[in-house]
């Protein structure tokens, strides 16, 4: 039984609150496109979890499986201290790129259907990336509170492509080289 209504109406007129400030702004307004891209990333990591439990690729399920509750707290006010994932995603990327052969060209992306899932989420985070620089109305290279954000998601979409990588190398899929 669902307690709490799924609906609000306090939306309807196309103003809605932002999480964490408490301030009522309109549904068009950057910061929401930047809310909205995290949590579609968050849902694509999702659809790459599910594929990766079915067809018992353990090492995408480890390396992702902390992601979605990070996600939550790339999008929090302020965000969220990120170095210690960011590291773990650097060491995971490292890891995979040592075993598999060297990249030479840009590819494709494609190939199983973890590995295409798995570049889907990789494309939808480099948008959530630039959605969020520009909620944050970046100037220059000033630092930024957000920071953290903008490496953690930086570096997913790195480890998302290597993981499809590993996903396609795993079986057998080949790489196909961009031709220009």
């Amino acid at each position: 039984m669902c307690v709490m209504k799924l609906y609000t109406k306090s939306g309807d007129g196309g103003f809605a609150s932002l999480p964490g400030a408490g301030e009522k702004v309109r549904k068009d307004d950057p910061r929401f496109s930047a809310v909205g891209s995290l949590d579609e990333l968050n849902a694509a990591v999702g659809f790459c979890l599910a594929e990766a439990r079915r067809v018992r690729d353990a090492s995408v399920v480890d390396a992702l499986g902390p992601v979605q509750a990070e996600l939550f707290s790339v999008g929090a006010v302020p965000p969220a201290p990120l170095d210690a994932a960011v590291a773990r995603m650097e060491k995971r990327i490292d890891a995979i790129c040592g075993e598999l052969p060297e990249l030479k060209d840009f590819i494709l992306p494609g190939g199983c259907e973890l590995a295409c899932r798995l570049h889907l989420a990789r494309t939808i985070a480099r948008r959530a990336e630039r959605a969020v620089v520009a909620a944050l109305d970046l100037r220059d290279d000033e630092p930024h509170e957000a920071s953290d954000a903008l490496r953690y998601l930086n570096r997913l979409s790195d480890l998302l492509f290597a993981l499809a990588r590993q996903a396609n190398h795993n079986v057998g899929e080949s790489e196909v080289a961009a031709k220009s």
